[in-house]
């Protein structure tokens, strides 16, 4: 397992959502043409996983890819390049500090990743349109609203984000992967955020968007300042954290050893992270029509 550093949080994210939404586009899933390609993306520390990105065929734009997200989230800056429609009502982003900023709601008609002509299945895709969004970011792309009604997978140590067919590549739990799992995607209720519950009975957040290990809270406030660092999240609010001995991780049949764990304060109501640190050897597929996540160890 890698040594992490922690840095820059870009989701998590929760969507209130005030006033009308248009749903993102949906309809029989094809393979090609209907498939995008599989896009390569890099990591830069502070910003996460980045693609690049066009909203409604402008750009390119600098996204990070963060399934915790719960929205896509464009900058002022995208928005009036690309001519992002604003609708009626705003949207609460909470970051995991418990600060809340208010987000202007639109809707954007297209997104390609990786190359221009690159488009995502989805249209009309809700978004939350932010004055403010950590530096070097013009946006954050959710993969779970962009790639319906397709699934997609992320292979971390490839460095590779992929769509998935669900009609042709459908996960099946009674073909399990022989040194992975597969294992229910759970919802929170108010967005397609992927959590899977840990042998322990607790849920956790699968959060690429976060440089975090595991990552849980205490109850208190942590004392030691020389090892604590400060991560800043999508709302502005600051998180300390400490990172502290490995865990032991187990997911269904899939047992993670020697997981980097981090301890978080200045934290309410945050969810059990997993955040890529911890799922860094693996790759992750994520099938929407079965509800089901599959983590297998990457090839590389």
């Amino acid at each position: 397992m890698r040594r992490a550093t922690l840095v820059i949080l870009c989701g998590v994210i929760i969507a209130l959502v005030a006033g009308s939404w248009a749903v993102p586009g949906s309809g029989a899933a094809h393979l090609f043409p209907g498939l995008p390609r599989a896009v390569r993306f890099h990591e830069a520390e502070g910003r996460g996983i980045l693609v690049k990105t066009w909203i409604n065929n402008r750009g390119p734009f600098t996204f990070a890819v963060d399934t915790g997200a719960g929205l896509t989230v464009v900058s002022e800056n995208v928005a009036q390049q690309a001519a992002v429609t604003r609708r009626p009502g705003r949207t609460i982003v909470a970051g995991l500090s418990g600060r809340q900023t208010s987000v202007i709601s639109g809707v954007v008609s297209g997104i390609a990743i990786g190359w221009e002509d690159n488009h995502l299945p989805a249209t009309q895709v809700r978004v939350g349109i932010s004055p403010s969004l950590p530096a070097g970011i013009d946006g954050i792309l959710d993969p779970s609203d962009a790639y319906s009604p397709f699934g997609f997978s992320i292979d971390l140590p490839e460095r590779l984000i992929a769509p998935i067919n669900p009609e042709t590549e459908p996960l099946n739990t009674r073909r399990p992967p022989v040194d992975g799992a597969i294992v229910p995607w759970l919802r929170d209720g108010q967005t397609k955020r992927p959590f899977v519950r840990l042998s322990d009975g607790r849920l956790a957040l699968i959060d690429t968007g976060s440089s975090f290990g595991l990552a849980v809270t205490r109850a208190g406030t942590l004392q030691d300042r020389d090892r604590r660092q400060h991560v800043s999240d999508i709302s502005g609010g600051t998180i300390g954290a400490i990172r502290i001995a490995p865990t032991t991780v187990r997911i269904g049949a899939l047992v993670l050893e020697n997981v980097p764990t981090d301890l978080l304060d200045g934290v309410e109501k945050a969810p059990v992270i997993l955040g890529r640190d911890a799922l860094y050897p693996f790759r992750l597929s994520f099938d929407p029509r079965a509800r089901l996540i599959e983590i297998v160890p990457a090839t590389k």
